[in-house]
């Protein structure tokens, strides 16, 4: 594990404005993480109690964008609930009787069914989030892309698309900067709505820790995996925020990848313990 270079530290990094090069440090080390699952990527992750951050393959976190794919859940959910195009967590969208299948061939048994918000998020349920998008409207989409200044803020294809076609495009960067004003509240959204989706986003909780989380997997322009991973690990009501984003070859078996990477960098790193 290296120090930053001062200059390196803060220049360019938005998440990491305020802080100094005592506390920012790239740890070569989760390389063999990426390597073991054959894919190139990056993973941060930011203690708030502490204001100590840890990167691996910085120039990818700050510097390069990518779709949002799933991801974009968590701010279709917000600005749903906002907007009442949502009423909570618990409102269902029928089921419209197409099958879907996942890139993989598998089908998609959890997304074709009825489902509330909070089994469509869990699900990831790309269906569900298409039909919020089109009650939600360009137009209100537009603006509160423009609110949250969220990545590149375009919306150049149709309006139940534009999160997984490579038309918008978000760093991890500001992937991790975003979760973490969700989960103090700081998004320009009520109080309510923003509990709601830190509620849904909770995948795993036990005496140890919580673990709260979105997934995405999409496919850039060449055709290669584009995976994501973001939320924060919290322990003895301490959070710690994180993102991983990975890229590999077109069937990467992308939900046993995520998973493993980030389990096994945040045991590395002494999470998941009760302890940190």
């Amino acid at each position: 594990m290296r120090l930053l270079n001062p200059i390196i530290a803060l220049l360019g990094i938005a998440f990491l404005s305020s802080c100094t090069s005592n506390n920012v440090k790239e740890d070569a080390s989760l390389k063999k993480y990426f390597d073991d699952n054959k894919v190139e990527g990056t993973f941060a992750i930011f203690n708030n109690s502490l204001g100590n951050f840890t990167v691996y393959n910085l120039s990818r976190y700050k510097d390069s964008a990518y779709q949002p794919a799933s991801t974009f859940k968590i701010v279709n959910s917000l600005i749903g609930l906002q907007t009442g195009r949502i009423v909570n967590e618990r409102m269902v969208i029928k089921w419209d009787g197409v099958v879907r299948l996942f890139p993989s061939g598998d089908t998609a048994k959890d997304w074709n069914k009825d489902l509330t918000m909070e089994q469509a998020f869990k699900a990831s349920a790309f269906p569900y989030y298409q039909e919020v998008a089109r009650r939600i409207g360009k137009d209100t989409m537009q603006f509160w892309l423009d609110s949250l200044k969220y990545g590149t803020k375009k919306i150049t294809t149709s309006i139940d698309q534009f999160w997984v076609d490579n038309s918008l495009k978000i760093t991890p960067d500001e992937e991790l900067g975003l979760v973490k004003r969700l989960y103090f509240g700081q998004l320009p959204f009520s109080k309510t709505t923003q509990e709601i989706v830190k509620k849904v986003m909770v995948q795993e909780s036990n005496a140890n820790y919580t673990l709260a989380y979105k997934t995405g997997w999409g496919f850039k322009e060449n055709g290669k995996a584009i995976g994501w991973m973001v939320g924060w690990v919290e322990e003895n009501r301490h959070p710690h925020f994180f993102v991983l984003n990975v890229e590999g070859q077109h069937d990467l078996k992308m939900f046993p990848v995520r998973k493993n990477i980030v389990m096994g960098i945040l045991k590395q790193l002494g999470y998941l313990e009760g302890k940190m």
